[in-house]
């Protein structure tokens, strides 16, 4: 793939992690901010030093709508950025998938990769949840989970190509996988672990916003997919073979009916 197809999906990617931000955005703000406020409720009621003079330096509005829109759609446009980095360097390296099918299984290895393995490990808290004298350890350890799980990603598919000549697709992917869960299950293992959610803090505030978090990611994955799977398809297939991949399935499903 030459340099000016790499560009030209990296823009594409950035366009579609955008427009994926935008569906996220809209439920985070539907599912999320609730357990926030309710967290920060809580912290204040029980804080027995918090300064009732104290200017704020940031309203709540503002954290709840410009600030939660700047930070879930720069997020969107550099989660977007990479995966089209990734798409570039997996498109016909995975298996003989087009770019939708390529966009797809991207999207989903890094949901699963960069959010749903850290998340198993280090689950996001909401405010008032977690001691502020370990918040760089418990930092530095979320994202060291994250290199981790991206590295033995890499890993298992390496590992996965080799075997497939001697097992098969099949088996060699399970094997790969199952590789891929017992060193993520020695990782957990070894590294350490925190509870710090405050006495009497009501646990479905907690359940709620990861829940939130969860289905956050799930729709910023899932549209980045499917938007930037289009774009590259679009990009990357000569119309005219997308025509008559169009006027195929359109035989076939007619023959199918009679």
């Amino acid at each position: 793939m030459n340099s000016i197809s790499v560009r030209a999906l990296l823009v594409r990617g950035m366009l579609a992690g955008l427009a994926a931000g935008v569906f996220a955005l809209v439920v985070a703000y539907l599912l999320g901010e609730s357990p926030v406020d309710s967290a920060i409720a809580f912290e204040e009621a029980h804080s027995h030093s918090h300064d009732h003079g104290g200017e704020e330096l940031v309203s709540r509005t503002m954290q709840s709508t410009s600030g939660l829109a700047t930070g879930v759609l720069v997020f969107g446009v550099a989660i977007g950025g990479i995966a089209a980095l990734a798409f570039a360097v997996a498109l016909g390296r995975i298996g003989s998938f087009g770019p939708r099918a390529t966009a797809a299984l991207v999207s989903l290895g890094a949901l699963l990769t960069v959010y749903v393995v850290p998340f198993l490990k280090y689950p996001p808290n909401p405010p008032a949840v977690g001691d502020p004298d370990t918040i760089g350890q418990r930092t530095a350890l979320y994202f060291l989970m994250i290199v981790l799980s991206v590295l033995l990603t890499i890993a298992a598919v390496i590992l996965g190509r080799r075997l497939a000549p001697r097992l098969g697709n099949w088996n060699a992917t399970v094997a790969a996988s199952a590789a891929f869960v017992v060193a993520v299950g020695l990782a957990f293992a070894f590294l350490p672990s925190f509870n710090e959610v405050p006495k009497g803090f009501p646990a479905t505030v907690v359940w709620d916003f990861r829940l939130a978090t969860l289905a956050i990611h799930v729709t910023l994955w899932t549209f980045f997919g499917l938007i930037f799977g289009h774009l590259a398809e679009r990009l990357l297939v000569p119309s005219a073979d997308r025509a008559a991949a169009g006027s195929s399935t359109a035989s076939r499903a007619v023959s199918a009916a009679n």
